[in-house]
């Protein structure tokens, strides 16, 4: 399967909210595009998770929507990212600002 084909997913996404996890600050590594190659590299973000995931894939994986970016590559422009909640950790719950 090429690119063309991977990017082009039949796989159904499936949005939902998760209080549980809304307003918790996290840290989570992910994966992007190297400029000016092909390959992609580690990357690191830190900041606040909405609660906002959706589910792809099959079997499915979660993503959470992390916003308030406090850490994050340099030339990364955006201040929200989707992380896979396997390379998510939550370090600080919002109601005690306890670490967790």
């Amino acid at each position: 399967m090429g690119w063309d084909e991977a990017l082009a997913d039949p796989l159904p996404r499936v949005a939902g909210f998760d209080s549980d996890m809304a307003g918790k600050r996290a840290e989570c590594d992910g994966g992007m595009m190297l400029p000016g190659t092909r390959l992609a590299g580690r990357q690191e973000f830190a900041g606040t998770l909405t609660g906002a995931y959706f589910d792809h894939g099959d079997p499915p994986w979660r993503w959470y929507m992390m916003v308030d970016l406090v850490v994050k590559p340099e030339g990364y422009d955006l201040n929200s990212v989707w992380c896979e909640s396997g390379l998510l950790f939550v370090v600080e719950s919002p109601d005690d600002g306890r670490s967790v």
